[in-house]
């Protein structure tokens, strides 16, 4: 088992569980990168403060520098507030350290996990191919399964710390995985695995799609009122996240249905707030994109 990154110097995060044990293990026995630690510490468990101490001590071992940070999110948090806090600090240390990307220690059973969340969710087609390596986020264990991972810490006899949380079903990932996935034979696991591949290769070409008919409006800020108000409702709103996904504006599933509605129905001169400095106004012939920061 061996991981192939591009040479260069990276921020690997590591909770100390068997996963990332296992990804900064691999990482090292590939010699032409340079690699930053970097622990995220919740607040969310009593004894979290051990797993740090386990990582630092590791970190030190493989003679690699060790950045971390304490949460205090206790432990109420939800999944949502533990993720964004924990990526919000790794890009952080990315962008301090000079780093090319973040090395997530996601596998095969993570990427399964999350279509299966996404789909009770029902966050849409994205959702179902979500989980994949990015710019600035790598992940190159997504073709091993954990028990591969868990072979390889056995046979090199590596030290990690187990999760509690994980035991914990209040949690939609761990009941996910507990109550779903763990109860999936083989052959269904792999046909889950296939359909993930062809929704990821289907969105790839909507991407593209999107792209080309926005790359023919008439400013890169501003929309065709008169087209958009064509397009059926579905395919309206993918046009218009892509939209807002390309100038890096956020914004959730209800909000993007607002704005479409906004689009098709405001009279002209009105103006739709999306989130944060950004809005949308509506004139007889365009919609366009705006900022108070601007």
């Amino acid at each position: 088992m061996k991981t192939v990154v591009p040479a260069g110097h990276y921020v690997v995060a590591v909770s100390g569980g068997v996963d990332s044990m296992v990804l900064l293990d691999l990482l090292t026995r590939q010699l032409d990168l340079r690699l930053t630690v970097a622990h995220f510490d919740h607040g969310i468990r009593a004894d979290s403060s051990q797993d740090r101490r386990l990582v630092e001590a590791v970190a030190r071992l493989y003679h690699l520098p060790f950045v971390y940070h304490q949460g205090h999110l206790g432990p109420g948090a939800s999944e949502d507030q533990a993720r964004i806090a924990r990526y919000n600090f790794l890009h952080k240390v990315r962008l301090a350290a000079g780093a090319k990307a973040i090395i997530t220690a996601h596998h095969q059973d993570d990427m399964l996990e999350t279509a299966i969340i996404n789909i009770l969710r029902g966050t849409g087609r994205r959702g179902l191919s979500s989980l994949k390596s990015q710019d600035k986020i790598i992940r190159p264990l997504l073709a091993h399964d954990k028990k591969q991972l868990q072979y390889h810490a056995d046979e090199n006899k590596l030290v990690w710390r187990e999760d509690s949380s994980n035991a914990d079903e209040k949690y939609l990932r761990n009941y996910a995985r507990l109550k779903i996935l763990k109860k999936f034979t083989k052959s269904q696991r792999q046909q889950l695995l296939e359909h993930i591949t062809k929704a990821a290769e289907l969105n790839n070409e909507i991407e593209d799609l999107l792209t080309t008919q926005l790359h023919i409006q008439p400013h890169i800020l501003k929309m065709d009122r008169h087209w958009f108000v064509q397009l059926p409702h579905n395919v309206a709103k993918e046009v218009l996240a892509s939209w807002l996904r390309a100038q890096q504006v956020s914004f959730d599933r209800k909000t993007l249905e607002r704005l479409v509605v906004a689009a098709k129905t405001y009279k002209p001169h009105k103006r739709a707030d999306i989130s944060g400095p950004y809005f949308m106004t509506v004139s007889q012939d365009y919609l366009a994109l705006g900022s108070q920061d601007r």
